[in-house]
């Protein structure tokens, strides 16, 4: 594709039009740039345009020359070193953003939220996933109009299910799985029609469970949507450099910092064989070259035989614990630690997004680590540019369990990063297996901020997987199979790391 035609279909995605004279200084802006194949000078562009501009939808000469003076102006300013940043975002903080459809563009909802919701929310909860994926597949080279035919790419159309009453032929369709009576699928979009379903031929990798949005290709035949081919919304190839102010205001360029972050996930505090192990992990770090910036702890924190424990027990435990942490100086000075509760953790409910460990039960490690966070589960952070989403479930087997149609042979975890990162959300199950608080499901979704690595706290083998500009891994547990993970967010290297038996 010739760079008139990329930047023409880059403003077209945006829904602006161009000038002679503006596409001619955007040209010559990008020959300046000749090993730029992804186009993100044009991207960068497009970003200050739209900071500057909002309601623009004819971009001239004057417009675009002013923008890239500014760009060009930038590269000649001697930048400063700046000191790194940790910053640890809440579910509850999470700001929420929808879809305008008028304006296409995703704006914030500044409305105030309840945790107990109205009826009402429960549908916004699934029309507001359809519409969010449904704008990135329209977003797609496979599924957009062109404006000029283009031999180079096949183009297709995703029709509303209630036309498949009265168009022939083979269609594409985009909607939500249901499954009204057993073994019978159904389609559903935003027409409320229903048709039933049947998949015989090839579908996608992932999991395929009632509530997961998918694309089908297929015909009508007897008043059944024969399905030939089935799989999940695209992802998008290049990340929008403007949607990535969302959740954590703007991102600053700066130098990689070479920093590391152990991830541990169930710490069985009163199981004494873990507590060695651990005590173990932290002496090989407080004696090493590098002290990790950031460790992390998932739960659960206590073993399935402790149900019968009192909350004094726990209590007593968490401070064993920071007092364990204490003993090493270096760490304690230098790191700051994260405890994310796990679904069998003492909390208000099951219910996702979980708030964090009760103050009740840390108090005594907080006076002992004072670089101690208590977020929810889940939570994001933010660490020199990189985002990073941790999650602790056991999601795989809840996955398997609910699957709908028999995946291939790939590896299930494989198939667990598939299905996350294609349907944008961390926990697409369905509510009666697995409960979400209605108007804080926003926050578990992954756009329109995908971020760079999801943490999936697992019981499962641990595994580390790369869907497109994803890093998805599971650290393991490190109670049953003394194996942890140790991140390098600059290089997004995964080492999967596991305590030798002595």
């Amino acid at each position: 594709m010739s760079m008139r035609k990329k930047i023409q279909k880059k403003f077209r995605n945006r829904c602006c039009s161009l000038k002679l004279d503006a596409l001619n200084s955007i040209l010559a802006f990008t020959d300046q740039f000749p090993n730029d194949h992804e186009g993100e000078a044009i991207d960068l562009l497009l970003d200050h345009l739209d900071m500057e501009n909002n309601n623009i939808s004819v971009v001239d000469a004057e417009s675009v020359q002013g923008v890239i003076n500014l760009l060009l102006g930038a590269n000649d300013v001697t930048e400063e070193p700046v000191a790194s940043s940790l910053a640890v975002i809440d579910s509850f903080l999470v700001p929420k953003y929808r879809y305008d459809s008028v304006n296409k563009k995703f704006i914030e909802d500044t409305s105030s939220l309840s945790v107990h919701g109205k009826a009402s929310s429960k549908i916004e909860l699934y029309r507001d996933r359809f519409i969010s994926l449904l704008q990135r597949v329209s977003r797609s080279e496979f599924f957009s109009r062109p404006a000029f035919v283009d031999g180079e790419i096949e183009n297709y159309e995703i029709s509303p299910i209630q036309s498949l009453n009265f168009e022939m032929g083979r269609k594409w369709v985009m909607g939500v799985i249901s499954q009204l009576e057993d073994g019978h699928f159904y389609l559903e979009d935003l027409s409320a029609s229903y048709f039933s379903l049947t998949v015989k031929y090839r579908i996608s990798p992932g999991f395929f469970t009632e509530n997961t949005i998918i694309l089908a290709e297929g015909e009508m035949h007897g008043g059944i949507f024969q399905v030939v081919a089935c799989e999940f919304p695209p992802l998008e190839k290049d990340r929008d450099k403007t949607q990535r102010e969302t959740h954590f205001g703007k991102d600053i360029e700066r130098q990689p910092v070479d920093e590391t972050f152990v991830i541990l996930s169930d710490i069985w505090l009163d199981d004494e064989e873990v507590l060695e192990k651990l005590e173990k992990v932290l002496n090989d770090f407080e004696s090493g070259e590098i002290v990790p910036s950031l460790f992390v702890f998932m739960g659960n924190f206590f073993s399935p035989s402790s149900c019968n424990l009192s909350f004094a027990s726990f209590r007593k435990q968490f401070g064993k614990l920071g007092r364990m942490i204490g003993n090493h100086p270096r760490l304690k000075e230098s790191s700051r630690f994260l405890f994310i509760p796990g679904p069998d953790d003492a909390g208000p409910s099951t219910v996702l997004p979980r708030c964090g460990l009760p103050n009740y039960l840390t108090e005594e490690l907080r006076d002992v680590i004072p670089n101690a966070i208590f977020p929810s589960n889940p939570c994001r952070v933010k660490f020199d540019g990189q985002e990073i989403v941790f999650f602790r479930k056991d999601l795989l087997y809840q996955m398997r369990r609910s699957c709908l149609i028999a995946p291939s042979d790939k590896d299930p975890f494989e198939h667990l990063a598939h299905t996350i990162t294609h349907q944008s959300h961390l926990c697409p199950l369905p509510l009666m297996v697995q409960p979400i608080i209605w108007n804080y499901d926003y926050s578990l979704r992954l756009y329109p901020t995908p971020p760079h690595t999801i943490v999936l706290g697992d019981m499962s083998e641990q595994k580390t997987f790369k869907v497109g500009g994803t890093t998805c891994f599971n650290p393991g547990s490190f109670s049953t199979d003394s194996t942890f993970v140790a991140y390098r967010p600059s290089t997004q290297e995964v080492k999967l790391k596991k305590i030798k038996e002595e």
